[in-house]
């Protein structure tokens, strides 16, 4: 009997001691780069959607973030298809990283439209813009590629959808997921990320945390009484300062409501 307690205590100890070390913070090291030139992508964004820290790769495109197994890294750069990352073992190993970022199709038709054969029919040369589907990530020394498609909005067309309250949703979320609602606080709280926000307008990070794609983000915000000339004009750290108020002031008076409701009646 003491021999089988003795064995159980020794596999419980290797399991924590096995978990501990592959759960240990580690140094995620690489280099952003054009896809196409191989030019370096200096003051792009790399952000740890777990642990909420980030930093902007220097005058090389490289650079450094703290993450563990299983974390995801969203990098992305101003006018580039953005990446999500998710972190495996072989990442922690010390390898190089050289992850490729494709041009926003959008953004690169009239310098592709300058080398190719036109007809002068602007719906058909538009046409022959080429358009990559996926942006791919290389280590070198090691033979596998990561791929990331685009990710699948939600169907507003259902019935349950077509009830959909924005600032409902985000009180019900934020209290159902209150580790969503301190990683956005974070964001706005700490100097590196807010620098960060302050230079991003695609959305991604909040539609990220919130769950929302950008037609219900767009609602949200609305809901919260912003005019569509801030939702096109604010940078991310902006959205992010004004959901979080919208949530305070939402929060206020949901709770003023049920206090009300729970008053005793007074008896003549």
């Amino acid at each position: 009997m003491q021999k089988h307690i003795l064995l159980l205590l020794f596999i419980t100890a290797s399991f924590t001691s096995f978990s501990q070390k592959h759960a240990k913070t580690a140094t995620l090291k690489g280099q952003i780069v054009h896809a196409l030139t191989k030019k370096a992508l200096s003051a792009a964004h790399v952000l740890n959607l777990n642990s909420v820290s980030g930093t902007i790769t220097n005058s090389k495109g490289f650079f450094e973030v703290a993450t563990k197994a299983n974390d995801t890294i969203l990098i992305s750069y101003l006018g580039f298809q953005s990446i999500k990352l998710k972190v495996t073992y072989d990442l922690l190993k010390g390898n190089e990283l050289v992850v490729s970022l494709h041009e926003k199709s959008n953004e690169i038709k009239e310098v592709v439209i300058k080398s190719t054969k036109l007809i002068g029919v602007l719906e058909i040369d538009v046409k022959q813009v080429p358009k990559d589907r996926f942006t791919r990530i290389h280590i070198n020394g090691l033979p596998q590629t990561y791929e990331v498609g685009k990710p699948v909005s939600q169907n507003l067309s259902s019935p349950i959808a077509a009830l959909f309250k924005p600032i409902d949703f985000l009180y019900n979320h934020f209290g159902n997921k209150p580790k969503q609602l301190k990683k956005l606080q974070k964001l706005k709280k700490e100097d590196n990320l807010r620098k960060m926000l302050a230079g991003k307008f695609d959305r991604e990070v909040m539609m990220e945390y919130l769950q929302m794609d950008k037609e219900e983000l767009r609602k949200l915000i609305t809901d919260c009484n912003y005019s569509e000339y801030f939702i096109k004009k604010a940078s991310d750290l902006q959205m992010i300062e004004a959901v979080l108020d919208c949530y305070e002031n939402y929060k206020a008076v949901k709770k003023g409501k049920i206090e009300r409701n729970v008053l005793p009646t007074r008896k003549n």
